[in-house]
């Protein structure tokens, strides 16, 4: 078998090498689709969990770990996957958008009652913190 043949299957396998396929090419690619497909909107767990692990692959890579880069930049490319395919689901179909909290909240009801502890409770003062 040829050197170059040889040197090239152990240069494959190599952190460095599996870190540049990994992370700034599949991963980031991902987390820019999934940017084009406004998943922040639709989909901001996995949004935000792929956009943090892809910082998280980029800073363990900048302290040479490689293994450890290329596992964030696998978890950051699950993630955006999933983003695009929620924002994609959401764009296309509005039942499957992600519910904000603060629009369905009903306004508190005055019925006349008073929480205990208030002041009408407690005969006009402050509650004691300890009887």
């Amino acid at each position: 078998m040829r050197p170059w043949v040889i040197a090239l299957a152990l240069l494959s396998g190599c952190g460095p090498i599996q870190y540049i396929k990994q992370v700034p090419y599949d991963a980031a690619d991902k987390v820019e689709r999934a940017r084009s497909l406004d998943a922040e909107k639709y989909s901001p767990y996995w949004w935000t969990r792929a956009v943090v692990y892809l910082h998280m692959a980029r800073e363990v890579a900048g302290h040479a770990d490689y293994q450890g880069a290329n596992h964030f930049g696998r978890l950051s490319s699950e993630a955006a996957e999933k983003a695009a395919e929620e924002s994609a689901a959401a764009a296309s179909d509005p039942s499957k958008r992600p519910v904000n909290p603060t629009q369905e909240l009903a306004p508190a009801k005055d019925d006349g009652s008073t929480a205990p502890g208030s002041s009408s409770a407690t005969g006009g003062g402050v509650a004691p913190a300890k009887e």
